[in-house]
Order: structure tokens, then sequence, then C-alpha cells
């Protein structure tokens, strides 16, 4: 049975985020974990000596975080009637980076589906601060990023940009497997480069990706890039109607100076597909 952690904050676009993770795993057999992660005011408790007052504040968050996880539970499940979807809540005071790390430990996690406040202009970002944050810190698990305004029909296309600078191992692609298999989706494969003569290593990984991608259908794509490699993927991505992007999240990649926020704010990545970030 998967294991799907859905974090929340209570925003319309964390709960467009679990309406996609249910939609997109409907008819699996998956337990669905809604987590808040709440931080008290550290420079107000630290000023509070008294301790018995420090925990009355604790389980007043606490307490209020399960009454508002019970009513989103109680949101989802009135629209929702899959046998095969099974929910928790947890309510955890900490660090959201830090509690989803031991979370994936904890509860042996297959994906994190994340909402974000999405793009409404050339300056709005679609990765939000807190998906970076989580982007940067969980290295190993994969991490849907979902728009706010994005309304999930159907996986009929992913785009998977590469550089072919890194050999694809066996259970990198997995979950993109699973779900092209599941959804018969096709992966549109784009060279993402400036020049299209390829080294002896990248035709290599090339012919191992092709491998790798047998069980599907998928196609290989290459663009000249005359502006930014993020905004060339998305403009591929609009182009191929694609429902969803795949990244592989290496070490000294595009993927990390997008990650990077100062970055982030120049190049204003932002689609309005969701967003699959896949360890390395």
């Amino acid at each position: 049975m998967k294991q799907l952690l859905l974090p929340t904050d209570f925003s319309d676009y964390a709960l467009n985020a679990v309406f996609t993770a249910l939609k997109l795993n409907s008819h699996q057999a998956c337990t669905f974990i809604l987590l808040h992660v709440y931080e008290p005011n550290t420079g107000l408790l630290s000023r509070n000596q008294d301790a018995a007052k420090t925990g009355l504040v604790y389980d007043a968050l606490h307490k209020n975080a399960i009454s508002r996880l019970e009513e989103t539970l109680h949101t989802i499940t009135k629209v929702t009637d899959d046998e095969k979807h099974t929910f928790l809540i947890k309510a955890i005071a900490g660090n959201l980076s830090d509690t989803i790390s031991d979370l994936i430990l904890e509860c042996d996690l297959d994906m994190i589906f994340m909402g974000t406040k999405g793009a409404t202009g050339l300056k709005q970002l679609f990765l939000g601060s807190n998906t970076v944050r989580v982007l940067k810190k969980v290295r190993n698990c994969p991490i849907l990023a979902v728009p706010r305004k994005f309304n999930f029909q159907a996986l009929k296309k992913i785009v998977l940009p590469t550089q072919y600078d890194h050999f694809f191992s066996k259970g990198q692609l997995r979950t993109l497997l699973k779900l092209a298999e599941h959804w018969e989706s096709e992966v549109s494969i784009f060279y993402v480069a400036q020049e299209f003569a390829l080294s002896e290593n990248q035709i290599a990984n090339k012919k191992i990706l092709e491998e790798r991608l047998a069980s599907v259908t998928h196609t290989f794509h290459k663009t000249p890039i005359h502006t930014t490699v993020a905004e060339a993927i998305t403009q591929f991505a609009e182009e191929q109607l694609a429902d969803m992007i795949c990244l592989i999240h290496y070490e000294h990649t595009f993927m990390k100076k997008m990650t990077q926020e100062p970055v982030v704010k120049k190049v204003g990545f932002h689609t309005s597909v969701p967003l699959l970030v896949l360890p390395a």
C-alpha cells in the first residue's frame, strides 16, 4: 500500500494538492497522511519562564491543529468514496522540512504532495518559499508540487527534461514509470542544451534512459534554448500540452539553481502543471 504525505496549512492551494493526490491515485490502495506542522513563537515562549504555561500554549496549538485537520478530512471524505483510500491525520510542532524528513523514514513514504500558490504574473513564483525549503532539504522522496489553479483530469503526457549528463539508475525513475504505466502516459524527453552534439557519455546515458522507459510510450525532443532553461522547459511543456513536468534533483544542475531562492526569483519558474521532483 502506498504511503502518501499531504502537508497542509489549510489553504485552498494545499487542499487542491490533496484532491490532485486523490485523483492521481484513484482506485489504488493508499494511505494518505494529512499533516499540519505548527511552529510556536519561540521568542514569546522564551520570555515565559513558567513551564506549565508554556505547556498550555503547546497544548492549545496542538488541539487547534487537530480540530482543523479533522475539518479538512471531513471536507475530503464528503467528495471521495474510493474504498481503497484510507486517511490519517498528524499535527506536529516543529520545522516543516525537518518534520517531513523524519516522516519519510518513520512512515516509509512513497511521495509528498505540496500545494503552491501558483503564478499569477511574471513576477509571481510557482515555487513558494515552503516548497523551495522542502525541495532543498528533502532529497530521498519524490515530491509533487501542485499549482493552486491546476485541475487534474488525466495524465496523458509527462515532460522529462534532461541533459544526459548522468546515469539513470534502475530505481531512479520508478515513481515516473508507475505513474506513466497506470495512466498510459507518454513521456516526452526534452534535451535541454544550447548545443545538440552529444559526448560519448551522454550517448550512453541516453541509451540507458531509452531502456529504462521501454515499458511506456516515450519520444525524444530537442529545441534550441534562446532564453533560460526554466523558460525553455515551461514553453516546451505548454507546446506539448503536458500534464506534468518531471525533474531529477541532481547536484550542480538547473534543478539546484532553481531551488536557490534568489535564482528562482530571477528566473520566475512558473508552470500551470504539477512539477514532479525525483531524488537523484
